[in-house]
């Protein structure tokens, strides 16, 4: 079904009320596809050498491991980021662990809506804390786009991902802002906003806007996959039930280094340099893979990966491993299946490399 809304039930409950098809694999990551010898573009993980800016602090944060973490400088640097104050920033190991300390905080949840296809932590975290989740797929005709009258009315909970992974779309920050309303918790998963240059549509700022909970992550751009950092900006009450759910420290000395370090000007301005330099890379992927037949791109990609449809995919998938290439399976994304691909944008002598391959695969 696209466009539609479903109930992700139970495998049981699935089964008894006669719906077909296979469970996607919530918990499947593009890290599960990588392995010694592979050419990664399976993960969307920048890996680029660190900057001086960002290795020296984590270098010194490692002469003060005997010190308890403390994370006020550290929250303080990421609010005066965005222009909150602090107390409307709650720093995470990751932004996954975002995800899960909603599940848990907002038990009283009635309708949670998921707005797919979409990163899966969200809808597996809020499964994993006993919440029966309804998935909105967006339909691939259109491009993967959101139309707000979609979302029922009575959805007290919505989250989305804005770039979405995996169809890299980047929805408009109107239609996003236009699902907000008392009552209601509007999750948008921002971790990959920084791959768009200037973040046009992002709304980390929008302080106005009631039930907004941004979430974002630091280790994308900076490749910081192993620290586990991010963070996410809600109002002040909410950030302060989310941080009971946290054990105490819950984020490293090393981790926080970071944090500060990337919410300098200095950090925002290389990261938007970076950002630039990611488009123009992801727009010479989009016309070598869209000069291939049956190759088709999804929608207009704005982020630091591509999906693709190619009939087959799934053994096209593998005759790439056996090629020396990992590629992200779509099958595990709910509104996918196995006919989808998702791929990292890398720089234009790995793209080149990379499509010369798949064109060989194709034509075979």
């Amino acid at each position: 079904m696209r466009g539609e809304l479903v109930d992700a039930e139970p495998r049981a409950d699935r089964e008894r009320n006669g719906t077909t098809g296979p469970e996607p694999d919530l918990t499947h990551h593009g890290d599960a596809e990588v392995a010694a010898g592979l050419v990664d573009l399976a993960v969307n993980v920048r890996r680029d050498p660190m900057p001086d800016w960002l290795a020296d602090p984590l270098v010194a944060a490692l002469g003060q491991l005997a010190a308890y973490p403390d994370p006020r400088p550290a929250r303080a640097a990421v609010a005066a980021r965005h222009d909150r104050p602090p107390e409307e920033v709650l720093l995470t190991t990751g932004a996954a662990e975002g995800f899960v300390l909603l599940a848990r905080a907002l038990s009283g949840v009635r309708r949670p809506v998921v707005v797919h296809p979409q990163f899966t932590e969200p809808e597996a975290a809020l499964r994993a804390a006993g919440h029966r989740v309804e998935r909105l797929l967006l339909d691939p005709a259109d491009g993967f786009r959101l139309d707000p009258a979609r979302v029922p009315d009575d959805a007290d909970l919505v989250m989305i991902g804005n770039p979405t992974n995996p169809t890299s779309v980047l929805h408009p920050a109107a239609d996003l802002a236009a699902l907000a309303r008392p009552g209601r918790i509007l999750v948008v998963d921002e971790a990959f906003a920084d791959t768009v240059p200037g973040e046009p549509e992002s709304l980390a700022g929008r302080r106005e806007l009631p039930g907004l909970v941004v979430v974002r992550s630091l280790t994308k751009t900076w490749g910081l996959a192993g620290l586990r950092i991010g963070y996410l900006l809600a109002d002040a009450e909410l950030v302060d039930r989310l941080a009971a759910g946290q054990p105490l420290w819950a984020v490293s000395t090393p981790a926080l280094a970071a944090a500060a370090a990337c919410a300098t000007p200095a950090a925002v301005a290389a990261e938007r340099a970076l950002a630039d330099r990611l488009a123009a890379d992801r727009d010479h992927l989009v016309a070598r893979l869209s000069a291939l037949p049956g190759v088709r791109v999804a929608g207009h990609p704005a982020s630091s990966f591509v999906l693709i449809h190619r009939p087959g995919a799934a053994a096209v998938r593998e005759r790439l491993r056996e090629r020396g290439w990992a590629v992200r399976r779509g099958d595990t994304f709910p509104g996918l299946g196995p006919d989808w691909l998702r791929l990292a944008v890398r720089d234009p002598a790995t793209t080149d490399a990379f499509v010369r391959t798949l064109a060989e695969i194709l034509e075979a």
